[in-house]
């Protein structure tokens, strides 16, 4: 994807072969409305900077020894390499969003915005198809925070009772806490109150 993207601000692909490349590669993944949406933004950069390229001919055809129309010219291809750099930032980082969502929903988490919010993001980068940096961080929480992520069904529980009934424990039991410690309702408070979950688990 990185070298279409550079192909593209070469010239030497179109923008419909580079959708064409993200449609085959995310077909499975990504909804049409979001392709479409994708689509729709390219459509209106090109047409942002065609307006701008006409006004650079234009000027350089009035320019001669001017040197305020030479300045203009300088800002405006200035202004449209920082729009294209721009550009390319939002494909780069729309083809990250999208593996990243695809590897926490295979990593099995409960809620994948919880999890974005406590992983270090500027340490992760993605490589081709591969995000480097993301194992290690997702490793750790499946140490740090169990509760965030889906448990497998391994035939034992090392011994933890986790409420198989799903009744709330009785108030002023701490789910978090030696005593009580209880998995399912850890679950239930961080979809259903997160600040009480934040406050409990502060407590142990």
């Amino acid at each position: 994807m990185k070298e279409l993207l550079e192909k593209l601000a070469k010239g030497e692909v179109t923008t419909e072969e580079v959708l064409k490349a993200i449609d085959d590669a995310e077909k499975d993944k990504v909804p049409r409305s979001r392709l479409n949406d994708k689509i729709d933004e390219v459509k209106e950069l090109q047409g942002q900077l065609k307006e701008r390229d006409d006004q650079l001919v234009d000027l350089g055809k009035k320019a001669k020894d001017s040197q305020e129309l030479t300045d203009e010219i300088d800002r405006l291809k200035k202004e449209n390499a920082d729009k294209d750099t721009e550009y390319q930032g939002k494909l780069q980082q729309q083809a990250f969003d999208a593996k990243l969502n695809e590897a926490l929903h295979g990593a099995k988490v409960r809620n994948p915005k919880a999890v974005k919010a406590l992983l270090d993001s500027e340490s992760i980068k993605l490589d081709g198809e591969k995000l480097l940096g993301l194992d290690d961080q997702l490793t750790a929480l499946k140490e740090s925070d169990a509760y965030l992520f889906v448990e497998e069904d391994n035939g034992s529980l090392g011994g933890r009772n986790p409420n198989p009934t799903k009744t709330p424990p009785a108030a002023g039991k701490n789910p978090f806490s030696k005593e009580h410690f209880n998995l399912t309702e850890q679950a239930r408070l961080l979809k259903e109150d997160p600040e009480r979950y934040k406050s409990l688990k502060a407590q142990v």
